[in-house]
């Protein structure tokens, strides 16, 4: 039977307000994302070419002893 004094604290209780927030959290983030999804695509796809053009350069760079 469930006791006056447990349903009390069920109702009292704040342990599910930090899945709450975190959700609330996670909703925004996903929501910047695909407000600003063009913009984060054009950033990752150039610095992936940076990254891609400085390695080649690198690589011409380094001298093999055989």
């Amino acid at each position: 039977m469930i006791r006056k004094n447990d349903l009390r604290d069920l109702i009292y209780e704040e342990d599910g307000i930090g899945v709450v927030e975190i959700i609330l959290i996670l909703v925004v983030l996903i929501m910047l994302v695909v407000i600003f999804r063009k913009q984060i695509t054009g950033i990752v796809s150039s610095a992936f070419s940076n990254i891609n053009e400085d390695s080649e350069t690198i690589n011409e760079d380094i001298e093999l002893d055989e």
